[in-house]
């Protein structure tokens, strides 16, 4: 990140909407908007946008699988394609 392009106040932003949404999108890079100082929005193309999505749930998964492990709630791998299996013909 470079924090002398990256951050901009809400002025800049309201002056250069389009060029900030062309410059996010063409570089996708990240611009923090601050307002009064304080950083308030982050404004970022719509593919890196999904792409952390993806990565948090991602993450949400594991994290949910690792639970399930630490608290036992696990089944052989033959039962559950059996069971998985039964389900589907």
């Amino acid at each position: 990140m470079y924090l002398s392009q990256d951050i901009k106040p809400i002025s800049y932003l309201k002056a250069k909407t389009a060029d900030v949404i062309n410059s996010v999108n063409e570089n996708q890079r990240t611009i923090i908007i601050t307002q009064n100082g304080e950083a308030k929005a982050v404004v970022q193309d719509i593919k890196s946008y999904e792409n952390l999505q993806n990565s948090l749930n991602l993450l949400k998964l594991i994290i949910q699988s690792e639970n399930d492990i630490d608290n036992n709630h696990t089944i052989e791998q033959d039962k559950m394609f059996s069971e998985l299996e039964k389900k589907l013909f």
